[in-house]
């Protein structure tokens, strides 16, 4: 079965797009401009989200970002959403996920129609599914036909592109293309790979868990400075995400796997372990794999929300996928 992809976006009229990417601690607002590959932002465009809050609190976090791009009325805007979400209906699911347990079963499309400037439309985009989808365009992963994208951060985000189309369906992906519905010696994988397991696992092997814990750029910072529990942990953690993807590279013949999120601001720490026990697994070694970091961490999913939204197509996530 063939999905619709995004036409690329060259002849498009000049027209900036506002966007959001909504991720488990923060919203990102831009304005995007699918002629160039532009993104501008303002000082306001980014800011702090409570993935515990009320429902409220949560709602308006993200105008609030929204709001400060100063796009008028009258405007379709494309948002970039973690799951589990219902796109199309723009109803949330978040369950047992550690963020945003408060808006289950909230209709977040009429909520931020209500809070915006009159907008015409509102177009939700799975977070993964726009970062690879803007990192295929102008990123890391341009100029593959195979390309896998992951995303750390309060939990861990996938996605699979056979030449620019999503697929999350058959044997070479994992169910759903969802690398977070994998398990790890009879465990969620995020009770390993993610900003709440590694802030936990380090509190407890550091003795530290009476004490507010540290954040992964902190226990980052840490190991850089000779700590060798907080190494520890980091390379656990990404040595279980290796073992986990390795398979599923192999079987998509992936030349291309691209690392976003905010836990790869420890690049330096994170790609070592990542790389050593991924490897070159023997179907990709003809292929000439890669492992990269984003090229546009901030702006690939505002791009890849924008470039679905424009396309005036089914957006990666409701379309009809290629089985491969």
């Amino acid at each position: 079965m063939t999905s619709r992809r995004p036409a690329r976006p060259a002849g498009l009229s000049a027209s900036w797009i506002p966007a959001l990417d909504v991720g488990g601690t923060h919203v990102t607002a831009g304005m995007v401009d699918l002629t160039t590959g532009q993104v501008r932002t303002t000082d306001a465009s980014r800011r702090p989200v409570p993935p515990n809050g009320s429902a409220e609190q949560i709602v308006d976090a993200i105008a609030e970002g929204a709001l400060g791009l100063g796009a008028g009325p009258g405007r379709s805007w494309a948002i970039a959403m973690p799951g589990p979400f219902d796109y199309e209906r723009g109803i949330a699911h978040f369950h047992g996920v550690g963020k945003f347990q408060s808006l289950y079963g909230l209709d977040l499309r009429a909520e931020l129609m209500a809070a915006l400037p009159r907008p015409s439309a509102i177009t939700f985009v799975n977070d993964a599914d726009a970062f690879l989808l803007g990192e295929h365009w102008v990123g890391a992963a341009r100029g593959h036909e195979r390309a896998v994208g992951i995303t750390l951060g309060s939990g861990v985000g996938s996605s699979f592109l056979a030449e620019g189309a999503v697929v999350d369906q058959g044997p070479t992906v994992p169910p759903q293309g969802r690398v977070d519905l994998l398990t790890y010696r009879g465990r969620p994988l995020e009770d390993a790979v993610s900003r709440r397991a590694i802030r936990a696992a380090y509190a407890r092997a550091s003795g530290l868990a009476d004490v507010p814990l540290a954040d992964v750029k902190e226990i980052a910072d840490r190991a850089r400075a000779g700590d060798l529990v907080a190494r520890r942990i980091l390379t656990r953690s990404m040595s279980v995400l290796g073992r986990a993807i390795a398979p599923w590279l192999a079987r998509f013949r992936a030349t291309v796997l691209v690392v976003g999120g905010s836990v790869t601001g420890s690049w330096d720490l994170i790609a070592p372990p990542l790389r050593t026990v991924i490897g070159v697994p023997r179907p990709l070694r003809s292929t000439g794999f890669v492992l990269l970091p984003a090229a546009r961490p901030v702006q690939a999913p505002l791009l890849g929300a924008a470039l679905c939204l424009a396309a005036e197509a089914t957006p990666p996530h409701l379309a009809r996928r290629r089985r491969r």
